[in-house]
């Protein structure tokens, strides 16, 4: 596959093909766009970080973070940030960056654990600093621990410490570390958007980075989205930049080095580490107090939530009832919206981190996330097999931004399979809120067999006039009753959603599969549906 027709480089086809996963480079190819969509603007204006990734005068690379006032991230157009700000003296990318530099950019919320990323290139203004962008998507909260953060008097800059090593020091903040930013990049054909930096973010319990010697760590990689962005940058350039911050007293502790890929660590105390990143370093440069930010020191307080009951679904399909153990009130939530959980599972010495969509009603006594048993997933086997009513987990606050658009104009909620979930809980609120919004709701499942939650959607449809529905089987058995079980056989097209006469304007909400979301949106697009009117989630095995 040449570079004109996927927007990865050789380096990262070469690692997707590795792992096994080579059909992202299709089914991921739409993710990736040359524009940042207004959700994604809307939310970089907000930030007031970004970690960056790029390379100093001498070809090192690092990943530092850009910080400024409220307000200092703009972006006049879909194809452009601006920082009104410069970077500190101090930062190792300081010359670089404001003399025109290839960059890869990583926004992140660590309150509310939301992250996009884009890569492009820098050039001066009379403010600061501008980046026309070249590639930008965005990334699911796995293994983003919660802080939230406040600002504190800018005292006079304390000069860095530089090394060819860790000290001890260093070395314990390390081991305590539960966040890592890393840099990454690569040069091939030129003028392929491909080129330049990539800034990513891991994260993982405390001491989930391995600290070998004082010139040498060991870096987990767990399943992911597998657009494999770092390891097929290191593939074809082993130059990386790490970065740890220090919290509490907002210090920065920048490391540079070359990195190599242990594709079968032995060493392996997750069974969710499918990789190790293994760096070898060149240079420390240690930052006491580079910046005004300060986070909360603890993530978000987590909570103890009781299972009450536990409801199959549908084949391979199960919901899972969740009450407040100590009596308080649930946090409210929106319609489309997740609910981080943690588990305790034997095979497993951290806990394993997932986010399920709920499904249910906001405002009652409990929660309900509802779950497809994947064969090799390591959190929903343990849901299904081993969790039973009466069982405890530990959950976050509810977050998410895949929820209602605002506006009144018609909204066609469509998903696949277990993708109805946040679906079922966007038509729950707008039942409840009584909305005269025009809403169709259009769910794919292979038969009745796999169809979940289907007389609950059915009695929602029937009791509110705005409310329509749509069923489509795949291949439904000789059981299934055309009109009654589903109204239609096959797979949905953009056409057939666009046959429901709602316009070009409308919001169309996409839930399932990667190749599922990948080919509605694609066919909306290209029926001249702006892509702004087109919101997804996508879901695969590697976050079950």
């Amino acid at each position: 596959m040449t570079d004109a027709a996927t927007p990865f480089h050789a380096g990262e086809l070469a690692a997707q093909q590795r792992a096994g996963v080579g059909y992202i480079a299709t089914k991921g190819a739409p993710f990736i766009r040359e524009f940042m969509p207004d959700q994604h603007r809307t939310f970089y204006q907000a930030q007031p970080f970004l970690v960056a990734a790029s390379a100093d005068t001498k070809g090192r690379v690092w990943a530092s973070i850009i910080e400024g006032r409220d307000g200092f991230v703009r972006s006049p157009d879909a194809h452009t940030i601006t920082l009104d700000t410069t970077p500190d003296p101090f930062d190792p990318l300081a010359q670089t960056l404001t003399a025109g530099a290839d960059i890869g950019v990583v926004g992140i919320q660590l309150a509310t654990r939301r992250r996009n990323r884009f890569s492009g290139r820098t050039r001066p203004t009379d403010s600061g600093l501008a980046i026309d962008i070249r590639q930008t998507f965005g990334n699911c909260p796995q293994y983003i621990n919660e802080r939230d953060w406040w600002r504190v008097q800018r005292n006079q800059p304390v000069r860095p410490l530089t090394s060819e090593s860790l000290n001890s020091a260093q070395i314990k903040r390390i081991e305590a570390a539960d966040t890592l930013f890393i840099g990454s990049g690569q040069q091939g054909q030129q003028g392929a958007a491909s080129n330049g930096y990539d800034a990513s973010h891991r994260g993982g319990e405390p001491g989930f980075v391995r600290v070998i010697s004082p010139n040498r760590l060991r870096i987990p990689d767990y399943s992911g989205n597998n657009f494999f962005n770092t390891i097929g940058n290191l593939l074809q350039d082993p130059r990386v930049g790490l970065l740890f911050v220090d919290f509490e007293t907002g210090g920065l502790l920048h490391l540079t080095g070359r990195a190599t890929i242990d594709w079968s660590p032995e060493e392996a105390r997750n069974p969710s580490i499918l990789r190790m990143i293994e760096v070898e370093l060149d240079a420390v440069i240690d930052r006491p107090e580079a910046l005004t930010l300060r986070w909360s020191a603890q993530p978000t307080p987590s909570r103890k939530l009781i299972v009450t009951n536990k409801v199959v679904e549908a084949e391979g399909i199960t919901s899972f009832h969740l009450a407040a153990t100590d009596g308080d009130p649930l946090k409210l939530f929106q319609g489309g919206q997740h609910l981080p959980i943690a588990l305790d599972i034997p095979s497993h010495d951290i806990k394993v981190r997932r986010t399920y969509s709920l499904s249910g009603t906001a405002g009652g006594d409990h929660y309900r996330i509802t779950v497809k048993r994947e064969a090799s997933g390591v959190a929903s086997r343990f849901l299904h097999d081993n969790v039973a009513i009466g069982d405890v987990v530990e959950a976050k606050p509810p977050t998410g931004d895949f929820i209602i658009p605002q506006g009144d104009a018609p909204l066609v909620l469509v998903s696949a399979g277990v993708g109805l979930t946040p679906m079922l809980a966007i038509l729950h609120q707008l039942a409840g809120q009584g909305s005269q919004r025009p809403v169709w709701f259009v769910h794919a499942a292979r038969d009745r067999r796999h169809h979940a939650m289907a007389d609950e959607v059915a009695q929602l449809v029937a009791t509110n006039r705005t409310l329509r529905k749509r069923i489509f089987y795949s291949t439904p058995d000789s059981t299934d009753q055309l009109g009654q079980d589903f109204d239609a056989t096959g797979r949905i097209s953009a056409t057939d959603l666009l046959a429901l006469g709602v316009g070009r304007d409308a919001h169309y909400m996409l839930c399932g599969p990667s190749g599922f979301v990948t080919d509605l949106k694609s066919g909306l697009e290209n029926a001249d549906v702006p892509p702004d009117r087109v919101l997804f989630e996508v879901f695969g095995t590697t976050k079950s």
